[in-house]
Order: structure tokens, then C-alpha cells, then sequence
């Protein structure tokens, strides 16, 4: 199936709103265009509503044209984006590998869309198959996230890559944390397959949470259908600047990545030695996913003591779990030192 004939009906007919700033690039001698307040010039002016220089930053990194990216507010507009451009509420459903990120669900009920959620197999591992098999006429999009949260363990691109060829929507894969893991990345595999989406981030391994950056890597036919639904000024031109400067630190990012990768399994090894802790997942993310005996009594104990972790213990197949991120040398060591207390306590 063509991505034209994938595309909800009132997408492909919608004529987009267009700004002059869309049809000129470069420095103009005077901007008359959009009734900016030319006295104060501070933010007076509105951004750039391609993002192209950020994205050519990007473009260069992971080796792939400025066409084929979209940059959202968070990746949760990238994944509203999915939905929105694909699915048509009340008639198509999306599928999911479970358990995953909240905010797929979250946003097919959000569009009304059927969300159908495939448990992982044992070990977390990617069962294609089970994927495949859960879609019918109507699945427009399978969510793959990868290294995935809350387990935290990454899947081999070439099933990543299997999926995406035999099944006939869009396949996304979430990649917000694969800067900590010693597999590579699927965008290199875009010419491959013309349906697979990539999402990342720059709030996880680049440190710009606060930016509220997600980036969507894509075929350019996908990226311009997405650019013609998103709002004209999405990314803020202060964003937009912070992004360029964290783009300019990819030296220092990759080796505090390769720190935060060497720390987690420090931790590892220290969490499991541990009476309360009864497993610790694999992970090639920033964080853990940790069984332990009392999950409920163990979180409102560090809560209690200002130590904030996940619990996942009501989450499917995370019976038990707390999701621990790797914090700094100090919240390590005070996480620890709070555990070891914890387990004195009960003993």
C-alpha cells in the first residue's frame, strides 16, 4: 500500500495554512510578511516554521537529508502526528508491543483509535510474529520502541526491520534511548523500508529535556505530509538555538552517554547484592527496570525520603517492579545507601 493511500481521506484533501516564510529562505532586507512588531526587537520576529538549520544539524549526525525530518514539541507530538495523519478515529486501530511508553495508548484514545497491545515474549523479547498477527485491514500503525520502557532492553534491527517490510501500514520505532545502546540505529534502514518512521529525542542522552525536541525521521513523503498538518511555528526559536548548541557538543554527549552506560551497570552490581532486590532486567537504556519484594512498600519508602522512582508494579508483566533511572554519582550513592537502610529494616 502506497503512503498516499495510508493517509486519512480529509488529509489528503486538506490544503494547508501557508506563511511567506515557508517560501523564502535566507535573511530578507525587511520583513513585512506577518504583522510582527518591528520596534521591539527582541522575540518580536516568528521562527524559522521549518526548523531548517536544526534540522540540517541533525540531518548531518545521523546521515539523512533535512527532508526527511520532522521536529515536534516533545516526541509527543511526533506520535499525536502518527495518529492524526494516519488513523482514521473509530475505524483503524494501531498495535503495540506491551508493555511499552503510556503516551501511544494515550494518544489513540485521545484520536479514537482502537489500541491493541501485544505482550512481549519471555525476557521482554520481540515476538514478530504476535506483532504481525494481532493486525488486520484496518491496523494503520505498529509501535516498536527500542530500547524500550519501562524494560529497558533493546531488539534486534533486522526483526525491527522484519516487521516493517511484511506489514502493510506504518511501522514506528521509538529510538528516545538508543544513544545508550550498543545496537545501532534503525534510520539508517529508511531506504529499506518507504513506511518505517524513527523517532528520537534530544531529551534523554542530549541532555535537553526541557526543550521539548522530538524528531521524527521519515521518507520525504512522509515528512511533508507531516509538515503540512503540524502548526505553523511549532518549535520556538529559543528551542531552536538550544537545540544548534547542544547539537555542537556530540563529542561531550557521546562520552557522558558511554559514562551513564558504565555507571548503570556499576549500579547493576550493586542493586543485586541487595536483599530487597530479587532481579535486575537487562538494560541498554539510562535506567532499570528492578523486581524487588515489596514494590509498594519500597516506593512510598524512598517517596518518604525524597528518592523518586517509577513504580511499575501495576504495569503488565512488571509485576513487582520499580523503574530506577541512573542519576548522578551523589543520587546513586544516596539511592543505595536509602536501599541498604531499607533492607536493614526489614531484616
Amino acid at each position: 500500500m502506497s503512503i498516499e493511500q495510508l493517509v486519512r481521506p480529509n488529509i489528503r484533501r486538506l490544503q494547508p495554512y501557508t506563511c511567506a516564510r515557508n517560501e523564502y529562505t535566507g535573511d530578507a532586507r525587511a520583513w513585512l510578511d506577518a504583522n510582527e512588531n518591528s520596534r521591539i526587537c527582541v522575540y518580536n520576529r516568528y521562527p524559522d516554521p521549518l526548523s531548517l538549520a536544526v534540522k540540517e544539524r541533525i540531518g548531518k549526525l545521523r546521515g539523512v537529508s533535512a527532508g526527511q525530518i520532522f521536529l515536534g514539541v516533545g516526541s509527543d507530538e511526533c506520535i499525536d502526528m502518527v495518529y492524526r495523519v494516519f488513523c482514521t478515529p473509530g475505524t483503524d486501530n494501531a498495535v503495540a508491543i506491551d508493555p511499552t511508553y503510556g503516551m501511544y495508548r494515550v494518544c489513540a484514545d485521545i484520536n479514537d483509535v482502537e489500541y491493541r497491545a501485544v505482550d512481549l515474549g519471555e525476557g521482554y523479547e520481540l515476538d514478530a510474529e504476535a506483532l504481525l498477527a494481532a493486525t488486520d485491514a484496518h491496523t494503520k500503525v505498529i509501535w516498536i520502541c527500542s530500547p524500550n520502557n519501562p524494560t529497558g532492553n533493546a531488539f534486534d534491527p533486522d526483526t525491527i526491520v522484519e516487521v516493517a517490510r511484511r506489514f502493510n501500514g506504518i511501522t514506528v520505532v521509538d529510538e528516545a534511548y538508543i544513544d545508550f545502546s550498543p545496537l545501532p540505529s534503525t534510520v539508517s534502514r529508511l531506504a529499506e523500508c518507504p513506511r518505517l518512521i524513527v523517532m528520537q529525542t534530544l531529551s534523554k542522552a542530549w541532555a535537553g529535556a526541557a526543550l521539548r525536541l522530538g524528531i521524527a525521521f521519515a521518507s520525504a513523503e512522509i515528512v511533508d505530509i507531516f509538515n503540512k498538518v503540524k502548526y505553523p511555528y511549532n518549535i520556538n526559536v529559543l528551542t531552536q538555538r538550544e537545540a544548534l548548541r547542544l547539537l555542537d557538543a556530540e563529542d561531550h554527549v557521546r562520552a557522558v552517554a558511554a559514562e551513564l552506560s558504565d555507571a548503570r551497570d556499576r549500579l547493576t552490581a550493586e542493586l543485586v547484592m541487595l536483599d530487597t532486590v530479587e532481579h535486575v532486567y537487562p538494560s541498554a537504556a539510562n535506567f532499570l527496570l528492578v523486581k524487588v519484594a515489596d514494590p509498594d512498600g519500597l516506593y512510598a519508602w524512598l517517596r518518604d525520603r525524597g528518592i523518586i522512582v517509577r513504580n511499575r508494579n501495576r504495569v503488565n508483566m512488571c509485576s513487582g517492579c520499580l523503574r530506577i533511572t541512573v542519576g548522578s554519582e551523589s543520587e546513586n550513592e544516596l539511592l543505595l545507601q536509602s536501599l541498604k537502610e531499607y533492607d536493614t529494616l526489614r531484616n
